[in-house]
């Protein structure tokens, strides 16, 4: 419930857990509701300030991989900024087995209770492109040369 117009941060991340947790193709239009038209959304691939092009980015995700889902497995709370621990889970097209990418989101919002500011925090060398075939080979060399 909203007081003075503002809505509590708890009440707005839990609508910004389910959307998270529930996306498929036909749930994007409701990010419109969670967050403001400039958005800033940054992750190892991308950043930039609109929420169209976030829509777009997670448009992207049903295009390239079956099945791709959030778990989110833990949350904080401090003044207007979320903190989501989170899985993502996916299977790229014509692979056998689902993969995992573990990782962190700072989210704030506005006292309206809207996304202004969606970051992503996870490592996408060792979590995405070691796990290419070619490029992910050259790369476990080079780690493992320099913890050597």
């Amino acid at each position: 419930m909203s007081v003075n117009g503002q809505v509590p941060v708890d009440q707005a991340l839990a609508a910004y857990i389910r959307f998270f947790q529930e996306l498929r193709p036909e749930t994007l239009a409701r990010l419109d509701r969670l967050a403001v038209p400039d958005v800033h959304f940054k992750n190892p691939f991308n950043e930039f300030r609109s929420r169209d092009r976030m829509k777009s980015v997670f448009t992207g995700l049903f295009d390239l991989l079956e099945q791709p889902r959030f778990i989110v497995r833990d949350h904080a709370v401090s003044e207007q900024t979320a903190y989501l621990r989170w899985g993502f889970v996916y299977r790229r097209k014509g692979q056998p087995r689902p993969s995992t990418i573990e990782g962190m989101s700072e989210v704030r919002f506005d006292l309206a209770g809207q996304v202004t500011s969606h970051v992503d925090h996870w490592d996408s060398g060792r979590q995405f492109y070691e796990k290419l075939p070619i490029l992910g080979w050259v790369l476990r060399k080079i780690r493992s040369h320099m913890a050597e």
